[in-house]
């Protein structure tokens, strides 16, 4: 499901928005997408940030009362926030900050359906098909964006999750459960106990009480839970296989 967030001031602008997304729906039917609406910048940032749930397109107006559209992108941008964006404005004004935030197109309003639906599909093709879900954390000093499949594995230490990955690790404040919820989603990743989830793409041993990594871990487990992750560890494998 391809995620769209529009962000304009005006009600009217974001139906006609949106009235131009379902269009592009009915002429491409493989195009499902949910789009959710926002008619102030900090708002759809401070959704970003505390749901952890970056959009795969954003769709974002430039003149509104408080923070600016090019405001919103710096910020977002500075927090390692690659989300692909279109402008929508009325004026050429911002062009130049536009692209320097790496937008992706920069429309002005009035423009036509047959103009934007040209923009979208440009988005779609570059963005949207076969697009690998990205998490989304909060790391000390800003967001960060990683793809699961570099994660390893995951230990609980107190209060946080470290994700281990190959060259890194990263320190998250969260709990076990609530990473987990995220990451199940994604092809490969167990939980195992309260203190482990292990990414089994990259798991070469399981011994009675100890796994082995691809990295080089070696990570010991109690021996009652080696025997349940061993069962989960060759049912995957078997079947991806």
């Amino acid at each position: 499901m391809y995620q769209i967030a529009i962000c304009d001031d005006k009600e009217s602008e974001l139906g006609q928005v949106e009235a131009f997304l379902e269009e592009y729906r009915n002429r491409n039917p493989e195009f499902q997408y949910r789009a959710e609406t926002y008619q102030d910048a900090q708002m759809l940032l401070n959704r970003i940030r505390e749901q952890k749930d970056v959009p795969d397109l954003l769709l974002m107006d430039i003149f509104m009362p408080g923070k600016t559209g090019i405001e919103a992108v710096q910020e977002l941008r500075r927090e390692g926030v690659d989300v692909p964006v279109i402008f929508l404005t009325t004026s050429t004004e911002y062009a130049l900050k536009a692209f320097e935030v790496d937008a992706l197109q920069y429309l002005v309003k009035p423009f036509d359906k047959e103009k934007f639906i040209l923009v979208l599909d440009k988005a779609w093709k570059r963005a949207g098909k076969g697009k690998e879900e990205l998490l989304m954390v909060k790391v000390s000093g800003g967001m960060r964006q990683i793809d699961p499949g570099l994660i390893i594995y995951c230990e609980t230490q107190k209060n946080y999750q470290i994700l281990y990955l190959r060259e890194e690790q990263i320190k998250v404040r969260m709990t076990g459960g609530e990473l987990y919820r995220i990451l199940k989603n994604s092809s490969g990743f167990v939980r195992c106990g309260s203190s482990y989830i292990f990414n089994l793409n990259h798991i070469v041993a399981v011994d009675r009480d100890e796994i082995r990594t691809d990295a080089g871990n070696r990570i010991l487990i109690p021996r009652n839970r080696a025997a349940e992750f061993k069962k989960m560890y060759f049912a995957f494998y078997f079947g991806r296989n």
